[in-house]
């Protein structure tokens, strides 16, 4: 998908596809990121903060909606959970400073720029995206950079486009229903990415297909000349 385009019914497409693209692995902890978590969080205002077992399970939703490191989620595991709490308490109350969100976050052993931003996007949506693989390589054309620069950057970049398809779309202000946020365009980018990637795999998958038939069939033939 390209990040430049702003045809506003085709970044809805995109972002109403996400769901298609949840394989049974992740379901659950899609359901639990998207659904459960963001009103208890919510719900724990003004000084929310979250658990040590909800960022076991944000590293395991992250985890498997990218590159799987099993490294990270055992740091998360062996994590104090006073620390934790402490963490996310200080990482919340800095939004919407970013920087000064992240740089709370990271504190935590195992939590680099890429898990802190998952955690803050269970909260502030509408602030902080998520620093997926998909997202990274469509607005910067690379993934490899996951510093906390790198996530600013990103960020503003994903705020700028919520921005502007909200004003295209006509929404007086961020947060009306319908309206993009920041989330929804990083949501978007990964849905288009997994669209692409299906359909490549399905590609190659009925080649390799046609090669073994077209394959058996050349052997069978060898097969009744060598008798004939």
């Amino acid at each position: 998908m390209d990040f430049s385009g702003c045809d506003v019914e085709q970044w809805r497409k995109a972002l109403s596809d996400y769901a298609l693209h949840i394989n049974s692995k992740l379901a659950e902890l899609d359901k639990f990121y998207t659904q459960a978590l963001p009103p208890i969080l919510q719900a724990r205002n003004p000084t929310s903060y979250i658990t040590k077992e909800e960022l076991k399970k944000i590293m395991e939703w992250k985890l498997s909606r990218g590159k799987w490191r099993p490294r990270l989620l055992s740091f998360v595991s062996a994590a104090d959970e006073e620390e934790v709490k402490k963490a996310s308490q200080k990482a919340f109350a800095a939004l919407p400073d970013l920087k000064e969100a992240v740089t709370a976050m990271c504190v935590v052993k195992g939590v680099g720029p890429a898990t802190a931003s998952a955690v803050l996007a269970a909260y502030a949506p509408q602030i902080a995206p998520f620093m997926s693989d998909e997202a990274m390589l469509a607005a910067h054309g690379s993934s490899n950079d996951y510093s906390l620069k790198r996530y600013l950057a990103f960020a503003e970049k994903l705020q700028n486009k919520a921005k502007e398809l909200n004003i295209k779309a006509g929404f007086a202000m961020e947060g009306d229903n319908g309206s993009f946020t920041p989330s929804d365009i990083e949501r978007a980018l990964w849905s288009a990415a997994m669209g692409v990637k299906e359909k490549v795999d399905a590609s190659d998958s009925k080649e390799i297909k046609g090669s073994k038939e077209s394959d058996g069939q050349s052997k069978r033939k060898k097969s009744r000349r060598q008798y004939h």
